[in-house]
């Protein structure tokens, strides 16, 4: 009753692997500015960590965002039909040509991709050396597992003894999890099965605004005026970030 209560009134009832549910939330995210703010400083993090390799910057999963308007050369891309993209494509299978790219960002993606492994190649084939995946991911934390589990529609099992999971739909199928257990929990196992990526940083963040704001499937917890309050009680709690984090920013970056 409490996740029904919560849902959007906009998006209530449709299906998450319906296109118009991401056109829905194109709107969702101008109309908060709580969450508005969120993505911002999500796409200046993005935007500082690309590299200098020269090259084209493709966004996956561009659906409901507006990254765009801070890097305006982005070639955007979806899984599916829907407004203000470039492309229909498949991260797992990209078709792009070997070393065309300079980077590879996404906001929520990876969770999605029910076979990362391929993923992984086929953006380390298409990378330059030096090329990056630039990535803002669901995170695991005592506080993060505790909100997914009890209030998010997506799957979120970070006790899954591998990375792919059956996949039900383009936005359905995931586990919020699984981006913690590649490059923490099986670190050892990434490193060995792709020598050529590099773990820039893992910068765990965001332990209460996204939840506060909504997101982009459910109403506003909380007015948009108190985001500055949260900011810096979030801040505050720095040094404690990896109990609390529901968020991870992740730097990869391939090299042969």
């Amino acid at each position: 009753m409490l996740k029904s209560w919560l849902e959007h009134p906009l998006t209530r009832g449709l299906s998450i692997d319906d296109p118009q549910v991401t056109d829905l939330r194109q709107r969702i995210l101008q109309e908060k500015r709580f969450l508005r703010d969120i993505y911002t400083e999500w796409y200046q993090a993005i935007i500082a960590a690309l590299p200098p390799c020269p090259g084209a910057v493709l966004e996956l999963g561009s659906g409901a965002g507006f990254l765009r308007q801070f890097l305006p050369n982005v070639i955007t891309s979806e899984i599916f039909v829907c407004c203000g993209i470039d492309a229909v494509l498949d991260a797992q299978q990209l078709p792009l040509a070997d070393n065309s790219l300079a980077a590879i960002v996404m906001t929520d993606v990876l969770h999605h991709m029910g076979q990362p492994r391929r993923f992984l190649h086929e953006a380390g084939r298409c990378l330059r050396p030096g090329g990056r995946v630039v990535m803002i991911e669901p995170w695991v934390s005592r506080w993060s597992t505790l909100m997914y589990t009890a209030l998010h529609h997506e799957p979120f099992r970070p006790q899954s003894a591998t990375w792919e999971f059956p996949t039900s739909g383009p936005l359905s199928g995931a586990n919020g999890a699984m981006p913690w257990m590649i490059f923490v929990r099986d670190r050892s196992q990434f490193l060995h099965a792709f020598p050529d990526w590099h773990i820039v940083t893992i910068q765990p963040m965001l332990p209460f605004r996204y939840l506060l704001s909504g997101g982009v499937s459910m109403r506003s917890l909380m007015p948009s005026a108190t985001s500055g309050l949260w900011r810096r009680l979030e801040a505050a709690m720095h040094p404690w970030i990896d109990h609390w984090a529901m968020f991870a920013l992740i730097v990869l970056e391939y090299s042969v």
